[in-house]
């Protein structure tokens, strides 16, 4: 499996780190590698992966902002979800150097920005685990996960999610 030929057949692109907005600071790592190899000198075998929003493709954040059922469509939280995967492995491709490192996908958490009586979150996120079920297959890519909504979400990006891998050598 090579995850890079994957996303250069599927034409996507990994985007640059995440353009913060003015005055922001964000102290924590986007990927944390956790776990030891049993002494082989290769430390860390689980990646946490830090809440990531939707990128465009120079890094900033992807439009449009805004909540699903007011602002912002079920298609486009799909997409939205799409790029956050993008933007997720964007970190981990920085972090680890190599995608095929990840030997399975474990947990994934989807947030959606809500507007009142909006109930599809499952559907949002879907354009996530889509997406990763896509490129590493039904075996790597099968992650469990939750989809909730949630009230208000950092800088008003319509969909957040976080993440566990556990890694290979």
């Amino acid at each position: 499996m090579r995850i890079e030929e994957r996303l250069k057949a599927l034409d996507l692109i990994l985007p640059p780190p995440q353009r913060l907005p003015r005055g922001v600071s964000l102290p924590f790592q986007f990927v944390r590698i956790i776990g030891s190899n049993n002494g082989s000198g290769n430390v860390g075998r689980r990646a946490l992966i830090s809440g990531h929003g939707p990128q465009a493709a120079d890094g900033s954040l992807a439009q449009p902002l805004g909540k699903l059922g007011r602002q912002v469509s079920l298609e486009q939280g799909y997409f939205a979800a799409r790029l956050t995967a993008l933007s997720i492995l964007g970190s981990l491709q920085r972090t680890l150097g190599d995608l095929d490192r990840i030997t399975a996908w474990g947990r994934v958490f989807g947030m959606v920005n809500s507007a009142p009586g909006f109930n599809r979150q499952p559907t949002v996120i879907n354009g996530f685990s889509d997406l990763i079920l896509e490129l590493f297959g039904p075996v790597i890519g099968a992650h469990s996960r939750s989809a909730v909504g949630f009230a208000e979400l950092p800088f008003d990006v319509p969909v957040e999610i976080e993440a566990e891998v556990e890694l290979g050598d």
